[in-house]
């Protein structure tokens, strides 16, 4: 049951990704703002997640949410990645208009990725990593300056459930170049939809909003620790299964 539905999902997105995509192409060709594109891109992220709820039993809560700042101030989020799932999720849940940072081999996806070239996003060459750094930094402060909160996963792809991966230092220097606080967030989204799997299950993923972590005088090292620390420390309380003790747990 668990494998037809995941085929039904499939089938759903497909089916809504093309109709929308075109629409968003056709408003980018009529000069449409930035932030009405957005919106026509976040309906569909809307029906693949309503698509999650309804047909694979996939529903989501949030804490923290008290810990966003005001939608007039910056932010950048730093979100723990376990499936696609939050790539989804996050435009859907947030106050604000985000901006991602990603590979640009996404873009030649057929009408996902023709769509999100359209959208005020961060798209890098990976094998560059200096010039990718300086486009982070540069387009980052125009999207910050515009209202648009930076989005990041600072694991750099998905990660297996319970295991942590090594968290770049980029989003925290981007925001230590900006003065900007970083929010860390942690998604257990991999006990539903695991990481690099076809075959989904029903069951609740959790979103938990940390702190603000404030970034003037610091070092990039040390606020990516900081925020490492909190998101594997939630994690654990999160999806404590999925962990091994640790000595302070024995």
């Amino acid at each position: 049951m668990a494998f037809l539905r995941s085929v039904l999902h499939m089938l759903w997105m497909l089916f809504t990704v093309v109709p929308v995509a075109l629409v968003l192409l056709a408003a980018a060709a009529m000069r449409f703002n930035g932030h009405r594109l957005y919106r026509i891109a976040v309906f569909w992220l809307s029906l693949a997640v309503y698509g999650a709820r309804y047909l694979l039993g996939i529903t989501y809560q949030i804490k923290g949410q008290e810990n966003l700042p005001p939608t007039d101030q910056a932010c950048i989020l730093l979100v723990k990645h376990q499936s696609t799932y939050e790539t989804f999720l996050m435009p859907v849940i947030m106050p604000k208009d985000l901006a991602y940072v990603f590979k640009r081999e996404l873009l030649y996806v057929p009408f996902f990725g023709w769509a999100i070239g359209q959208l005020d996003m961060v798209h890098i060459d990976r094998q560059q990593k200096s010039q990718s750094f300086q486009k982070v930094v540069q387009q980052g402060k125009d999207l910050l300056r515009k209202g648009i909160w930076v989005i990041m996963f600072p694991e750099g792809t998905r990660i297996a459930r319970g295991q942590s991966g090594h968290y770049k230092s980029g989003g925290a220097r981007l925001a230590i170049e900006t003065g900007v606080p970083v929010i860390p967030v942690a998604v257990n989204s991999a006990v539903c939809w695991p990481r690099k799997a076809f075959v989904k299950h029903s069951g609740v993923v959790t979103v938990s909003i940390g702190p603000a972590i404030a970034s003037e005088g610091r070092q990039a090292d040390t606020l990516m620790a900081e925020v490492a620390q909190w998101i594997e420390a939630e994690m654990r309380q999160l999806d404590p299964s999925a962990y091994s003790p640790t000595p302070a747990d024995t």
